[in-house]
């Protein structure tokens, strides 16, 4: 049985931030796009079947007052924190988020997606537990914000699988990590 991949798909300022000190994404819709193009977007969403995201970025989602963008995955949101009322549309993992995440991958089903933020993100990485990264690069420069990796705390060899460069200047760069796999 092959297992599940855990496959971080973001987009960042070219100085790595995802978003503005306050949490805003906004950048990302100054980016032109006359060409209407979604990055990959829905190819990649056909292929997981899962999302995981931090509490901050689960917040920050529930706030844009839309209906759940994740419906029809299971989606699980990583915290510390006592979570106060439970969710129709996530379920909590508030202990164990290494040995959680380690059995899921090991299970039956379609990859699944690492949203975010730059905690659990770094979290993951630290832990050896991304598989991919395909991270899009917006041309466009932050004076401050969210890094995609909270904190470094050992160096991480990537392997570029592929890229590709679009017509308003974004550019995807899609790595494999070293994480005894490639």
């Amino acid at each position: 049985m092959q297992s599940r991949k855990l496959k971080l798909y973001i987009a960042c300022s070219l100085n790595g931030y995802i978003a503005d000190a306050d949490g805003s994404v906004a950048f990302l819709e100054k980016v032109p796009n006359p060409e209407g193009l979604d990055y990959g977007y829905a190819t990649f969403y056909d292929t997981i079947d899962t999302t995981i995201q931090g509490f901050t970025t689960y917040q920050q989602i529930i706030e844009w007052d839309i209906p759940f963008p994740y419906q029809g995955k299971k989606n699980y949101v990583f915290t510390n924190r006592k979570v106060q009322s439970e969710s129709t549309d996530v379920t909590f993992v508030t202990e164990d988020h290494a040995g959680f995440l380690q059995n899921l991958k090991k299970q039956d089903g379609g990859d699944i997606w690492l949203i975010g933020g730059g905690r659990l993100n770094q979290f993951c990485l630290d832990h050896g537990l991304i598989d991919e990264m395909n991270t899009f690069i917006m041309p466009i420069l932050l004076p401050n914000g969210i890094p995609m990796f909270a904190q470094f705390l050992e160096e991480t060899d990537l392997k570029l699988i592929s890229q590709e460069t679009y017509s308003n200047g974004v550019v995807r760069l899609n790595y494999k990590l070293d994480n005894g796999k490639i």
